[in-house]
């Protein structure tokens, strides 16, 4: 595993050790959310779109650009084009499918990202043992539904306020954080996504239809903005 430094180029403790990376830290202004599956051409790319469509659809001008939405796979097929079902759900959600390329999870997603969402414990558990203090921003998928949705969002910074909607994104995932320890799931099955891949465009409907059903209290929570 690659080392990672948080101060600038040649400066910090290590910047000589060949493989160091050295990285800024996240800008203030911006929100990342990284989408971790294994293969990087179901599930990621399906929840990467979604998301990034119904952001666009509940916020506007500069507020849409803050947050940044991406994916990536444990094993990724670097440059794979999304499965062919996968880019069909999405169309029938109304949501664009192209100029999509695989990508295998690297050190440097882990570290640009404020809120990791994976869809599976051992996606999570992956992450985590990458380490970059990536703990306390990883969950899976339905699990951050799950916490998001015990949430009162009048305890999060609203963006119509003054504030960004950055600074309420944050918030809502310390939050989540602190929640992780008292709200268990009913079994650990639930708060996963089965991996459609090679099944039928049936699986992937289903597959589509949990994603979308899992964001939708996520990007209400991100955003304030609940769907028209």
């Amino acid at each position: 595993m690659r080392a990672v430094s948080l101060h600038g180029p040649g400066s910090g403790p290590g910047s000589g050790i060949p493989g160091y990376i050295a990285v800024s830290p996240r800008p203030l202004d911006t929100f990342r959310i990284l989408f971790v599956c294994t293969g990087n051409v179901c599930r990621g790319p399906i929840a990467e779109r979604l998301t990034r469509h119904e952001l666009h659809v509940r916020l506007s001008g500069a507020a849409a650009g803050r947050i940044l939405v991406e994916s990536a796979g444990t094993w990724g097929h670097e440059g794979a084009p999304m499965e062919a079902h996968a880019a069909t759900v999405l169309g029938e959600y109304g949501v664009d499918s192209g100029d999509f390329a695989g990508r295998e999870l690297l050190d440097e997603h882990v570290v640009d990202a404020d809120l990791v969402l994976t869809a599976t414990l051992d996606h999570r558990a992956q992450v985590i043992s990458m380490g970059h203090a990536a703990g306390l921003r990883t969950f899976t998928l339905k699990e951050f539904t799950r916490l998001v949705r015990r949430i009162d969002p009048s305890t999060l910074p609203d963006p119509r306020d003054g504030g960004h909607v950055t600074e309420r994104a944050r918030a809502l995932v310390r939050a989540a954080a602190a929640l992780r320890g008292w709200l268990l799931a009913s079994t650990p099955e639930a708060d996963e996504v089965d991996d459609p891949y090679g099944a039928p465009i049936g699986m992937f409907r289903n597959c589509g239809e949990e994603i979308f059903d899992a964001l939708d209290p996520v990007v209400t929570a991100l955003t304030g903005v609940h769907r028209g």
